[in-house]
């Protein structure tokens, strides 16, 4: 999509050309039923469990070739969620309600091997591995449980009197021994920008963290009393010294390592504008031509296009949704 004012030069400007992957979910979130513990029995018995170990892997069963590498991409296969029947009467106290899909409910525990029926022979993936081959169904149920299992974990303990805090409502809220203050799962946002020249260009940057070649769009935390469209200001221009303007929003998705919420946006800045990469943030940073960005992305993904002088994001991150979008205008 383009937008032109009167004496000025056209201004590229795009949107995404679907969800981010981590957006997608077919799961119903009903909030009803996670206080209707009658309701959570009653269907425990035909309910599904998903068991995600401590690294966040889960058993997931690939069609064709599983990807290789903590971001590689699923080239010629998908996946599929594998989750296991219940067991005992009722559900543990520690287990999460995830939600409810063609009137199956699911629920996800952390690692208990007494609800894992013997061996399973398929794989164990994380979401970086396999978050961009599963389906909605997949793709939101371990979104989800990632998340939620995440806080429980840094959760037992109250934050206002120390005493042990026990899971309330099926998992979504935890409340303390001492004074029953109730506690429910963070979330962290961070906007993630893609900033163009309104033409033919884009910058990327890459951390002093990784290899030499694997570049990303720029992204940042929001601060507390911050706006999102602040936070793009301030992040741009403290990571790369470039001042941005026509911050518009494009979309988000969960990012749960361990706890955030990517907020996506575009903005315009001046190519010309002398880059200073933050010392200690940003290794580098350049302006890229859409002919170069569209050559990088038919080369692949970080793990798979090794060699390359430009290494994008997997298909998980948002990242590379706001880039191949870009890259398909004109």
């Amino acid at each position: 999509m383009t937008g032109r004012t009167p004496g000025t030069a056209e201004v590229v400007r795009f949107d995404l050309l679907g969800p981010p992957v981590l957006s997608r979910s077919a799961v119903l979130r009903d909030d009803a039923l996670r206080h209707d513990a009658a309701r959570q029995h009653a269907g425990w018995s035909t309910a599904r469990v998903l068991v995600v170990d401590a690294a966040g892997r889960a058993p997931v069963a690939w069609t064709g070739r599983a990807p290789d590498g903590p971001w590689g991409m699923d080239t010629d296969g998908t996946a599929r969620l594998v989750t296991v029947p219940t067991s005992g009467d009722a559900p543990p106290e520690e287990a999460v309600l995830l939600g409810e899909a063609n009137g199956v409910a699911y629920w996800a525990v952390r690692d208990p091997a007494e609800l894992v029926p013997g061996e399973d022979p398929v794989d164990r993936a994380d979401l970086r591995s396999a978050g961009a081959a599963l389906d909605a169904l997949g793709a939101g149920l371990l979104t989800t449980a990632v998340a939620v299992l995440n806080w429980h974990d840094t959760a037992r303990f109250c934050g206002s009197d120390g005493s042990r805090t026990h899971p309330r409502a099926a998992g979504w809220h935890r409340v303390c021994e001492a004074h029953g203050h109730e506690d429910y799962p963070r979330t962290d946002p961070a906007v993630i920008c893609l900033v163009h020249d309104g033409a033919d260009r884009v910058l990327l940057a890459r951390q002093p963290v990784w290899p030499e070649g694997r570049f990303s769009v720029l992204a940042g935390f929001v601060e507390a009393g911050e706006s999102l469209e602040a936070c793009v200001l301030r992040e741009i221009h403290e990571e790369v010294g470039v001042p941005v303007r026509d911050v518009t929003y494009l979309g988000s998705q969960a990012w749960p390592f361990p706890r955030s919420l990517m907020v996506g946006f575009q903005a315009l800045a001046d190519a010309g504008a002398p880059l200073r990469p933050a010392a200690g943030e940003i290794a580098e940073a350049m302006w890229v031509t859409r002919a170069e960005l569209r050559h990088a992305l038919a080369a692949g993904d970080w793990a798979g296009a090794e060699g390359s002088r430009l290494l994008l994001p997997g298909a998980v991150s948002i990242a590379r949704t706001m880039l191949e979008a870009w890259a398909a205008v004109g």
